[in-house]
């Protein structure tokens, strides 16, 4: 038996979410850097949504894709305040025309033996896969476009989720305009 199952009502999709912007940010890798770059979120009110930052090609650089939420008149302004930080070589935002923009999800519910198959046409149909299954519940790993991971996570919404984990959005720019 399963306890102190936390679960939230349904969130609004991040892919519809008002005010949401995606930034690309490339600095050098170094201690303090991030914190840093969120204080400039921090003092001009924007909200970080989702945070993914990892080594570039080069392991002297970071690559950060930021998720933020917030005024839209203020994000010139903190794209400048970002880029005038010693280590940080550019700030990019941007939009799903100009970038390839996907996540990953984690989600696990309850499935109960006569639910699964139906749980698995859902995972399947998201191009989805089971990862983890037991008497009770599944894993799925869906990944994707943001509005992909959110109709995925709204369908099997129908079954009884315990946990969703999501990477946030990581971006890369079309063609061969750099990140």
């Amino acid at each position: 038996m399963i306890k102190n199952i936390v679960t939230t009502d349904t969130p609004v999709p991040r892919s519809t979410r008002a005010n949401s912007h995606t930034l690309s940010v490339l600095a050098k890798n170094k201690p303090g850097m991030l914190m840093r770059i969120c204080q400039v979120f921090a003092r001009r009110a924007f909200n970080i949504d989702s945070l993914v930052v990892s080594e570039g090609r080069d392991d002297e650089y970071a690559r950060m894709t930021i998720g933020i939420t917030g005024d839209p008149e203020g994000l010139d302004q903190i794209n400048k305040q970002v880029d005038k930080l010693i280590d940080v070589i550019h700030v990019y935002e941007h939009t799903p025309e100009d970038s390839v923009i996907k996540e990953l999800a984690l989600i696990k519910f309850i499935a109960k033996k006569e639910d699964r198959t139906e749980a698995l046409h859902v995972i399947e149909h998201f191009g989805g896969k089971t990862v983890d299954l037991t008497p009770t519940s599944m894993i799925a790993l869906i990944q994707g476009d943001p509005a992909k991971v959110d109709a995925a996570e709204t369908m099997l919404s129908q079954f009884e989720i315990i946990e969703t984990v999501r990477t946030g959005s990581v971006v890369m720019a079309r063609g061969e305009q750099l990140t």
